[in-house]
This record gives C-alpha cells, sequence and structure tokens, in this order.
C-alpha cells in the first residue's frame, strides 16, 4: 500500500495520541518527534523509513514502532540502580560510529574491542535494555573492571544454540536466539575456542547485526565468497547494524578482513 508522507504523519499522529507527551513533524527534514511533555526527552523517527516499513509490512510494522518507542520513553523517565541487578547485566556490541554520550550529554561507558566494534554496556529491562552511562556508575560507586567482569561472565551464561549450514564444503554456524545479546556472544572466548578446537579450516566470525553471530569454518576461497555475501545481506536488514566486515578469529585475537581483497584472482 503506497502512502505519502502527511499520510503517515497522520498515522502516527493516532499512534502516540497520550496526555503525558507532545508530538512534532519537522517537515524539512521529514523527521516526526514524540517526547515527554516535561523534560523533553523523546525519540525521532525518520518517515520515509516508516513508509518503507509500512508498505513492506503494513500494520504490524506500526504496532512494532509504538512498542519500541513506548518502551524508550518509558525507559527515559525511570531512575535504574545497579546494585542488586547484578544477573542483569550485559555487554553489547556496536560500531565505533556508535554515540559515545547519551541525548542528555553524559558519557556512555565502553571499552575498545576492534577496529569495527567497541563494547558497551546494558542493564537488561526484561523488554528492552539500557545502556549504562558514567553517571550511573559513579552513583554506584562501581568500576569498570568491575562492569567488564560481571557482564561477560553473564553472557558466558547464556546458551549458544546454533543452526548449521554446509556449502562447498564450507561450515556456517548461525546463533540467533533473539535475546537481544546474540551478537555479544561474540566476547564468550570459551565458546569461540571450542569452535576453533573443532575447525578443519579457518574461523571466520561476523556479528552484521545484533540479532545474529555468524561463526564459520572456512576451508577454500567460496568460503570467503559466500561469508562476504551473506554478511553484506544480513548488514543491510538488520534493526540495529554492527558491521559488514568478519573477522578471523586466531589466537584469542579478532582481526578485520577485506574478503573481496583476500580473494581476489591470482596471476
Amino acid at each position: 500500500m503506497k502512502i505519502n508522507a502527511l499520510q503517515m504523519k497522520r498515522k502516527l499522529d493516532e499512534l502516540f495520541e497520550r496526555e503525558e507527551w507532545n508530538v512534532s513533524y519537522n517537515r524539512d527534514k521529514n523527521i516526526y518527534r514524540v517526547e515527554w511533555k516535561e523534560s523533553k526527552q523523546g525519540v525521532s523517527i525518520n518517515i520515509p523509513n516508516v513508509i518503507a516499513k509500512f508498505e513492506r509490512r503494513g500494520d504490524i510494522a506500526l504496532k512494532e514502532l509504538e512498542f519500541h518507542v513506548s518502551e524508550s520513553l518509558k525507559m527515559m523517565n525511570e531512575e535504574h540502580e545497579l546494585e542488586g541487578k547484578e544477573s542483569h547485566i550485559y555487554p553489547v556490541i556496536r560500531a565505533t560510529s556508535f554515540p559515545k554520550k547519551t541525548k542528555s550529554g553524559v558519557k556512555l561507558v565502553y571499552t575498545e574491542h576492534t577496529a569495527e566494534t567497541n563494547v558497551y554496556y546494558a542493564l537488561d529491562l526484561g523488554t528492552t535494555y539500557q545502556l549504562i552511562d558514567q553517571k550511573m556508575l559513579e552513583e554506584q560507586g562501581w568500576t569498570l573492571d568491575r562492569l567488564k567482569e560481571i557482564s561477560l561472565f553473564n553472557i558466558r551464561s547464556l546458551s549458544v544454540d546454533y543452526k548449521k549450514d554446509t556449502v562447498a564444503e564450507n561450515d556456517f554456524y548461525f546463533i540467533a536466539s533473539q535475546d537481544g545479546y546474540d551478537a555479544s556472544r561474540i566476547l564468550n572466548e570459551v565458546f569461540l575456542e571450542e569452535m576453533a578446537a573443532n575447525a578443519l579450516g579457518e574461523v571466520v566470525v561476523a556479528v552484521p547485526h545484533q540479532d545474529v553471530l555468524i561463526v564459520a569454518d572456512i576451508k577454500n576461497e567460496t568460503g570467503y565468497d559466500i561469508m562476504a555475501q551473506m554478511n553484506m545481506k544480513f548488514f543491510a536488514e538488520g534493526r540495529v547494524p554492527i558491521t559488514s566486515l568478519p573477522f578471523v578469529y586466531e589466537d584469542k585475537h579478532l582481526e578485520p578482513i577485506f574478503i573481496l581483497a583476500k580473494n581476489k584472482p591470482k596471476n
């Protein structure tokens, strides 16, 4: 169903009509915003992206949008403490281009991971999570080392069930449990070491978006091509894209690789 920006704006007006919220529409930038009346904190929505999703998936896309925006606004209005919630703290992988501060200017807590990725830390709230910022850390008297240690312990406690596909003698393992931390499992060194111990070829790992981790046992050059194409496809389709570059896993180290360069024709 084709729809223009003004028609979508009217749909969003109905969707986000609440006494305690303000809505606005920037026609020049084609951005719709929903925010709390008092704090002015809110969520900006890219109208063309919503239209594209609506045309593909109809009202389901709008229901998902309403859920995510409502959960984000609800989270902005709550105070959260870390103490006593240690089992709900997880690491999350993001691209190095991901913001380093909240929209209100508070520094987010993160550590460097690879040339393509950083690790942020999240307090899981059930249906969503809140990224931990420096203010929360200082108020609780926590150190970054403690936060990191707890989050890594928790990520190792999550299951790593996978689906396996074999293409042209190369094995691909997909972890997609849809719990919000699939890409985070790249930090589970126990799992990666187990995969490396059983691999016959080179171990290549990819986190194209938040909700999938791909581990591959690459045994020939066709395998690199498949990994590159698959990773790009997942990256383009992901709700929270991370990186289109896969990594070679060797000696507990992840190194980004440009597969087309590696697999260029030999003279």
